[in-house]
């Protein structure tokens, strides 16, 4: 059997120690914990060199977590009062539905009784014409009357009757009086 342990590599002192702590804290040996860190960046193509690609990875995770910071503080200033307003629009939306869907009900309640006053109104006004109508024809029929009884004194004093000039002015008056009560 042949070893296939050929190679080795010399290294400092320094870096001696910080391998073995390296190997102590994973739980491996030397050996193992050094064919898996060549494996690493062989497979990852990573230069062990290039401190930047480290720093590109922190600085990732620090540009997240600002954000994810900023979306909370975003979230607590303006989301949450939002959905708090939004929430108190909306009773107060329904509120005024029901209190327009009730001023309707009134409304429509109210406007029978409008229409049964104007309908009232209406029939008031043909009542009040026709009463103004009969005492235009009454008044009418006076005058006509009038004129009649006007016709039939001077008629009667022209064919000389013989009847006393009291009893005729008692007729006359009597017959004027009884025409105004008409």
């Amino acid at each position: 059997m042949e070893d296939i342990n050929v190679k080795s590599v010399r290294y400092p002192q320094v870096v001696d120690v910080k391998l073995e702590k390296l190997a102590r804290k994973l739980g491996r040996t030397k050996r193992a914990l050094f064919i898996q860190m060549v494996d690493y960046f062989y497979k990852s193509k990573k230069d062990p060199a290039d401190l930047n690609d480290e720093m590109l990875k922190k600085e990732l995770s620090n540009g997240v977590s600002r954000i994810l910071s900023f979306m909370k503080t975003q979230e607590q200033e303006l989301l949450q009062p939002t959905f708090t307003h939004a929430n108190t629009m909306v009773t107060t939306s329904q509120k005024r539905t029901e209190w327009i869907i009730k001023l309707n009900d009134w409304l429509n309640a109210h406007k029978k009784t409008v229409e049964q006053v104007d309908q009232r109104m209406g029939s008031l006004e043909k009542a009040i014409e026709k009463t103004q109508k009969n005492l235009n024809d009454k008044a009418l029929l006076k005058s006509r009357f009038t004129r009649i009884l006007e016709y039939y004194i001077s008629q009667r004093e022209s064919l000389g009757w013989p009847v006393s000039a009291a009893k005729k002015e008692e007729l006359q008056a009597q017959v004027r009086q009884s025409l105004e009560n008409l």
